[in-house]
């Protein structure tokens, strides 16, 4: 695609940017977390950024740093990783309140779950760390140990009535559909 994904253009902002603005929109703090050694665009001050404790361990390495960096400053998070540019305030805040007193809320869709556009308890922080230590890195095994309540996409329609929210850019093609829909 030419670039890394934090820096790729959406809707004329870099995709991390973009998410960063959209998600602090909705819940505070907001904690950014990438591999050391990185470039990453430029972030409001407020933001939090950190670095993957433990490094060439996907998604769930920045799942634990960033519930570690939040322990102290509320229960829970909402996760969301840079390649969903289309993520909506509104979709955000259905999904955290959505909660309640579950561990996780995890978006699905038959049997496509979104364990990256989720929320979470941060005292899930004990199985995520058993599941790193035991050399698991994956994040759909995570949301199902952790004891995540599923919800159907169809409940977030409200919220999001196309479900762009949940669209993920992995390659060039799913890159040219997200610019098209944010207007590009």
């Amino acid at each position: 695609m030419g670039s890394p994904k934090p820096w790729l253009v959406v809707g004329a902002e870099p995709m991390l940017a973009r998410v960063v603005r959209v998600v602090a929109k909705a819940v505070s703090p907001v904690v950014v977390v990438g591999k050391r050694g990185a470039s990453y665009p430029p972030l409001p001050a407020d933001i939090i950024l950190g670095y993957d404790a433990v490094d060439d361990a996907g998604p769930l390495a920045g799942l634990a740093t960033g519930f570690e960096m939040l322990a102290n400053r509320c229960d829970a998070a909402f996760v969301a990783s840079c390649d969903h540019p289309l993520l909506s305030v509104a979709f955000v805040r259905a999904v955290v309140e959505r909660l309640g007193d579950e561990p996780a809320v995890v978006p699905m869709d038959g049997k496509r779950s979104y364990p990256l556009v989720a929320a979470y308890r941060l005292s899930v922080r004990s199985v995520l760390a058993e599941q790193l230590a035991n050399g698991d890195l994956r994040v759909q095994e995570f949301a199902r140990v952790c004891g995540a309540r599923f919800v159907a996409v169809d409940e977030l329609r409200e919220a999001d009535s196309s479900l762009d929210s949940l669209r993920n850019v992995n390659d060039q093609p799913s890159y040219e559909a997200v610019c098209r829909i944010a207007g590009e």
